[in-house]
């Protein structure tokens, strides 16, 4: 199914209203899709897996602004650091450093959020709040060590479920971790940023605070 300009329209001007900013999810969408939407005027755009956002990368316009949402293995980082706008599934310390060491050898400094464990399902990634308190303090003190990462806020992913009420406390706890770190910057870069939300659960995502979603089917149709 091609890219459903009426969809984005409709649901840019509702996130407009609330200063949340859409990313378009990708993923098995052919370039034609992409290239649609691209010339809608939308920029931000997102994968999960590393080949198949490569192949992407290549073949359309370099002023996208690509997102990594999926689970990266550390050693793939490589491939996608020289490009990528915000990775935003970091699961791990070791993830980050991987990544941190891929940014120095370019000399560019590389936009992260770290994701945070929040659904009642242990298939998804994460940090659990422990490993994201001794993380985020590690960092504080050792600034030096980062300096080409930018750690700019949190992303996580609810339940998948039909249980409103779940989702809605798995948003919220999200939000308070956010809110705690709120203060925290590396280098003067701000932590600012907060993802949660997709097609199926986007505004509660907006309801509990989020200033980002991740908006695949809703835009593009069911995955092939």
């Amino acid at each position: 199914m091609a890219f459903l300009v009426e969809s984005f329209e409709r649901i840019q001007k509702e996130l407009s209203a609330h200063n949340v900013k859409l990313v378009a999810v990708t993923k098995t969408k052919p370039v034609a899709d992409i290239l649609e939407a691209y010339n809608a005027g939308h920029r931000d755009f997102a994968e999960n897996y590393v080949q198949e956002l490569l192949d992407k990368y290549e073949a359309l316009p370099k002023d996208i602004r690509w997102h990594f949402i999926g689970h990266l293995q550390s050693n793939k980082a490589k491939y996608i650091a020289p490009f990528i706008h915000l990775i935003q599934g970091v699961d791990s310390e070791k993830l980050l450093s991987e990544i941190n060491k891929q940014g120095a050898k370019i000399h560019r400094v590389i936009p992260c959020l770290l994701q945070v464990h929040i659904s009642a399902e242990e298939t998804k990634f994460g940090l659990d709040e422990h490993e994201l308190d001794l993380l985020m303090k590690k960092m504080e003190m050792n600034t030096a060590l980062w300096k080409n990462i930018s750690v700019k806020g949190l992303m996580g992913m609810a339940s998948f479920t039909e249980d409103n009420d779940l989702v809605r406390s798995e948003f919220k706890f999200l939000k308070t971790l956010f809110d705690k770190y709120a203060e925290f910057t590396m280098s003067n870069r701000a932590f600012s940023i907060l993802s949660m939300g997709m097609s199926a659960d986007y505004r509660f995502g907006i309801e509990a605070g989020s200033n980002m979603v991740r908006i695949g089917s809703l835009l593009f149709g069911t995955r092939n």
